[in-house]
């Protein structure tokens, strides 16, 4: 409990409410940009030359940009769960003398397993779908993956577009089966 912790709840929760292609062109232009972009103004500021990062690191700012985007929805599911943690059994712990990290690895983690197996799930089905931001960072040069593939055989040839489709619903198929047997494990314990 803190004042303003709905204020910073609602600004933690916010990336995630911006459109894909809306989150890579703010960070394209305004943090990423060689000349006026937020992050060689502060690189700049310490001394250091201004670097074009997009360019050299085009792999490393989707990866940014992405995770600026999709880490609020897990802070939201983790912060909900542990809001829902047994408080009793915490202070039962430290009646008992258990240190903080016996607890956090025995109580807290244990209660964890099922949104940590939800999270990944979701957002590996999501990240299965990720193509805004190879698109409008690097344009597919050397940072592909299948929906980015999909786009480009489409144009091409429809038959390995709907290969590749399917073995990417596949794919997100045998994630979800795989994640789904261990959230059904956690909740039989």
């Amino acid at each position: 409990e803190f004042p303003g912790r709905g204020l910073v709840r609602v600004m933690l929760i916010s990336p995630f409410f911006i459109m894909p292609a809306v989150n890579a062109i703010i960070w394209k232009n305004m943090m990423f940009d060689p000349i006026y972009g937020l992050i060689n103004v502060v690189w700049t500021f310490f001394g250091f030359e201004a670097v074009a990062w997009l360019e050299l690191y085009p792999l490393q700012g989707i990866i940014t940009m992405v995770a600026w985007q999709w880490t609020p929805f897990a802070i939201l599911i983790f912060m909900t769960s542990l809001q829902s943690e047994d408080q009793q059994q915490k202070e039962a712990a430290i009646l008992d003398g258990v240190g903080a990290w016996a607890q956090f690895r025995y109580l807290t983690i244990p209660h964890l397993a099922r949104p940590i197996a939800i999270v990944v799930m979701i957002q590996a089905i999501f990240h299965l779908s990720l193509y805004a931001e190879i698109e409008i960072v690097s344009r597919g040069n050397g940072n592909k993956n299948l929906p980015y593939l999909i786009g480009e055989f489409a144009s091409n040839n429809i038959g390995a577009a709907s290969a590749t489709g399917i073995l990417a619903v596949i794919m997100a198929n045998i994630v979800a089966i795989f994640l789904l047997r261990i959230v059904g494990k956690s909740l039989m314990d």
